[in-house]
């Protein structure tokens, strides 16, 4: 008759294990040890199929150099299929966070599988005589190049979803160019008056700025693609067999469809995380552009009676509990909010890559944690940004157009007829006395015709600006 649990040790002792577990002895170590986050490794189903891969790319090697039994390694090949079909999650409880480089993860998986894979060869979970965690499934390797290959395809996977969202975001943005396309208003710097453009334009220009971050998320992508396994403990090879590491990166590579790569020098690669900086650095750079429309998204429709009021932002949510009628720029707030979450997270990662010393970096784990977040974060950011504001946002045009008319900002057109001094004392005795430009120039000064101020002064002019002169 089948017990309720089972006795497992390691090294250190016994520890008793729920047979209704597939983690093992160090699996339970690491959940005892690492009450960090509360954040277990199977919330990201993503690193757990990068396992599945990474694991069964190293058994079908082994099994070809002859050094694992071919029913092993078909046990072994089994439970990973099942872990890359997103089963089993929940069995991975060891902490984001943690310390041991990542031992934990490896360590869990390496539990996972064998228990999975004894099941399917007939036996009972724990029974490792017949499949071990180590002595099978880790076969060649060290957790210091099987987790942060799994990591690195894990975060090229999760870049994916992150870059559709950016795109979607961007071509939102260009959607909303064209509509508001012709709309003229004021454009500022300083948060002053600058001269006129559209919202068009201004539209555009978020888009364009996103659309260059998608291609740096993509040339960041590719320098993770680099892995070190094969390397084992510190990158000599120590404990795998000849051919070892070109044959399990081949495997690699077709089973995850990911354009995995062999390092060209492995003990460089198993302490190095300059891809991952570089990497979160992009991550940082967007995040800064995003919080940057965010909060130009908030001027612009700030009032709607005492604020610039050019823009309408959907309607979320009451935006008080004490102010009857107040709506808030939510979206554009909680978009800001992730984006600082993120620029934080690269300085953990920027600490975490300097913190490796000699032949590893054993902060991997905290990278990790930061890189998944951020990329998971920015990815809602993006969606949310895009479906509950981007698109609903609609433009107050005769507003805009009468507070490019009323600025004082307007006189810059005039520059090239009338010379900058005479048109400072323009806009100084504008600004004292409250009078248009079109008054002081035309009626009163009559420094130029009805006809070239409307000639300078007409829409598409005010748009698209040629050089006027006298």
């Amino acid at each position: 008759m089948m017990t309720s649990s089972r006795i497992e040790h390691d090294f250190l002792g016994e520890k008793e294990i729920s047979n209704d577990c597939y983690y093992g002895v160090q699996t339970l170590r690491a959940k005892e040890n690492f009450d960090i986050t509360g954040i277990p490794i199977g919330s990201e189903p993503l690193f757990i199929k990068a396992f599945g891969f990474v694991k069964k790319a190293a058994a079908l090697a082994n099994r070809d150099l002859g050094i694992l039994d071919a029913k092993k390694a078909e046990a072994i090949a089994y439970a990973c299929d099942r872990l890359i079909a997103g089963e089993f999650t929940d069995q991975f409880i060891s902490d984001l966070i943690q310390g041991g480089a990542g031992t934990s993860c490896n360590m869990n998986a390496n539990e996972v599988i064998a228990n999975l894979g004894l099941e399917y060869l007939g036996h009972q979970k724990g029974e490792y005589k017949y499949l071990h965690p180590n002595n099978d499934v880790n076969l060649s390797q060290s957790t210091n190049d099987a987790y942060p290959s799994a990591f690195r395809i894990a975060v090229y996977l999760k870049i994916g979803a992150f870059s559709h969202a950016l795109e979607d975001l961007q071509g939102a943005f260009f959607n909303k160019g064209k509509e508001f396309d012709g709309i003229l208003k004021m454009g500022r710097t300083q948060l002053q008056d600058a001269v006129p453009m559209t919202l068009g334009q201004e539209f555009n220009a978020f888009a364009t700025t996103l659309g260059e971050d998608v291609l740096r998320i993509r040339e960041a992508s590719q320098l993770i693609t680099e892995v070190n396994m094969g390397a084992t403990a510190i990158g000599t090879g120590v404990n795998a067999p000849e051919g070892y590491a070109q044959l399990c990166v081949k495997y690699l590579a077709e089973i995850s469809q990911v354009p995995v790569t062999l390092a060209a020098d492995l003990i460089e690669a198993t302490y190095d995380t300059g891809a991952l900086v570089q990497l979160s650095g992009t991550l940082k750079r967007n995040a800064i552009k995003l919080s940057k429309i965010c909060n130009d998204l908030r001027l612009l429709s700030s009032g709607p009676r005492c604020g610039l009021n050019e823009i309408n932002l959907p309607a979320m949510q009451p935006g008080s509990s004490i102010m009857p009628g107040k709506v808030n720029p939510v979206i554009p707030e909680v978009v800001n909010q992730t984006c600082f979450y993120v620029i934080g997270a690269d300085l953990t990662i920027t600490m975490a890559a300097e913190a490796g010393q000699l032949q590893l970096n054993v902060m991997e784990p905290v990278i990790g944690m930061a890189l998944f977040t951020s990329l998971q974060y920015l990815t809602k950011a993006c969606g949310t940004l895009k479906d509950k504001c981007i698109v609903g946002i609609t433009a107050n045009v005769e507003h805009s157009k009468n507070l490019v008319m009323q600025s004082i900002g307007i006189v810059t057109q005039l520059n090239p007829i009338l010379g900058y001094e005479e048109s400072a004392s323009i806009a100084k005795e504008a600004l004292k006395t409250g009078k248009s430009i079109h008054e002081i120039v035309v009626m009163e000064r009559k420094l130029i015709t009805q006809a070239k101020w409307d000639e300078i002064y007409s829409i598409e002019n005010l748009i698209h600006p040629k050089f006027i002169s006298k």
